[in-house]
């Protein structure tokens, strides 16, 4: 039994995959499970999968613009018929019995090579706008996953509701190690921020600007991102009260292991609003406040982050509209009510899909044995 997955661009294309590759594998544990990956080559992406035992091949990968650039001419005339080409020869060396495409960069080639090869076409779309490569693959989609409820664009009659496929793992943090972790003194309630993947420098420096306002009333864990955390270390120590300094803890990237511990711990959760973060931080039950990355293709986060709000557990402020003193009013009009948390915590759980990753494997295996 030969699965393919496609995908990537991001951690929310590739971490998704990865939760769907671990429930298959619980699911059916027999040797003769191959699992492979063919995508762009992205150097943090094929980090996480490598350690998932794929058999990974990388194409030439071509984006698909919403606005004019001279690099749609290089992508269009070059890099989508190379990796058109690519992925039809590893696609008849392979002989996959299905592809399984999380859409984002690279993908389109290698769901249109399985289209010509007549190979049956799995798809799942994380947020409530489709990517363009999901929007074209649905065409010829077998069937196609989805995690909003009101997920534009797709054929009602091919979609079905599972949620965001999130890692089993990422829900099962610990407190106490938590604490080890992050040298926390559990003194004030902890408030996790995300910086995110994109758009982090945005949100680092609206925190550098009322850190001491938070430091306050909550302890904090910052996920800076990779190439920021030495500057925000640096503005930090300069600005931050000497006794609040403990209170502070800025990082640049936790990997799984360590990620999961910080969810558990967090009372309250600001974040970007891709929907891999949205589904773990709904997974965890925990009160959050979003800021949807502006610009985003086809204002997804925005859209997500709203239909998100709708369940009552996150509060939404867009990045053009933060302003110190609203967010602190916001921010302590929660502090006050702790029932309000409580209520946030709770919508958040009954929003989460813990087991859309598992659903997704049982349809694929479901497929292939009455195939």
């Amino acid at each position: 039994m030969k699965i393919l997955f496609t995908g990537g661009g991001t951690g929310g294309h590739v971490f998704p995959i990865v939760a769907v590759v671990r429930e298959l594998r619980r699911i059916y544990p027999k040797r003769d499970l191959e699992l492979f990956y063919l995508g762009p080559k992205d150097d943090l992406s094929l980090i996480f999968l490598s350690q998932e035992d794929f058999v990974i091949k990388t194409i030439f990968s071509g984006k698909l613009r919403r606005y004019f650039s001279f690099q749609n001419f290089i992508d269009i005339l070059f890099k989508i018929p190379l990796g058109t080409i690519q992925s039809i020869f590893l696609l008849l060396k392979i002989k996959p019995d299905l592809v399984f495409s999380k859409g984002g960069s690279g993908s389109i080639t290698v769901t249109f090579s399985a289209k010509l090869l007549k190979i049956p076409v799995f798809i799942h779309e994380s947020d409530v706008v489709p990517g363009l490569s999901n929007q074209k693959t649905s065409n010829w989609a077998k069937k196609i996953f989805v995690s909003f409820p009101k997920t534009e664009y797709f054929n009602s009659n091919k979609t079905i509701l599972v949620g965001n496929p999130i890692r089993k793992e990422v829900i099962e943090g610990d407190k106490q190690i938590a604490g080890e972790l992050f040298n926390l003194s559990f003194s004030k309630p902890i408030f996790l921020i995300l910086g995110g993947s994109q758009g982090a420098q945005a949100i680092n420096d609206f925190v550098l600007r009322i850190l001491n306002d938070l430091l306050k009333n909550y302890e904090i864990i910052h996920i800076t991102g990779r190439e920021n955390v030495k500057e925000v270390e640096n503005e930090a120590q300069a600005i931050v009260e000497k006794d609040l300094e403990k209170y502070y803890h800025p990082l640049g990237f936790l990997e799984e292991e360590k990620m999961k511990h910080a969810y558990k711990t967090a009372d309250l959760i600001l974040s970007r609003s891709g929907a891999s973060s949205i589904f773990e931080i709904a997974g965890n039950g925990k009160p959050s406040i979003l800021i949807p990355l502006p610009g985003s293709a086809g204002n997804h986060q925005s859209k997500n982050a709203y239909i998100y709000s709708e369940s009552g557990a996150c509060i939404v402020f867009e990045q053009e509209n933060l302003a110190p003193n609203l967010f602190m009013q916001n921010l302590q009009l929660i502090l006050m009510h702790p029932d309000k948390l409580e209520q946030m915590s709770q919508s958040a759980l009954e929003f989460s899909k813990p087991l859309a990753a598992k659903a997704i494997a049982r349809e694929i295996l479901e497929f292939l044995m009455l195939d």
